[in-house]
């Protein structure tokens, strides 16, 4: 991957995957990816933790022209890997260059909280 172009490497820093809870409104969190491009982009994810070792290269695709919405307590990539409830940081690589997301739906007290933010671009 050509990590010298803009929009290839993002970062989000502030995974809190929650449980799913008991209400219709499953707790989650969600990577978003857009490429608006007209290639297929090929993605890489490492998942970060405080207490264990890295999980590296979990690999996914968007499309070219296509968003792609992935629920985060779903498994991920060909490896079908899990991330555990709890506290977590994410790099995303993009062979091309697309627009990273992230979402939480946080049904742990009794008003929903759901927020997103736009990750971090590095490269």
């Amino acid at each position: 991957m050509d990590s010298k172009k803009k929009g290839l490497v993002w970062v989000i820093p502030d995974g809190d995957l929650p449980p799913p809870g008991k209400g219709k409104i499953k707790g989650h969190e969600s990577l978003i990816i857009l490429n608006s491009g007209k290639k297929r982009a090929d993605i890489s994810i490492d998942i970060y933790f405080e207490d264990r070792k890295p999980v590296q290269n979990i690999k996914e695709k968007v499309d070219a022209e296509r968003v792609r919405c992935f629920r985060l307590d779903k498994p991920l990539g060909e490896r079908k890997y899990r991330i555990p409830y709890g506290q977590y940081a994410m790099v995303v690589k993009s062979s091309v260059p697309v627009v990273v997301q992230f979402g939480r739906a946080d049904v742990r007290q009794p008003n929903l909280a759901y927020y997103c933010t736009m990750a971090y671009p590095v490269k």
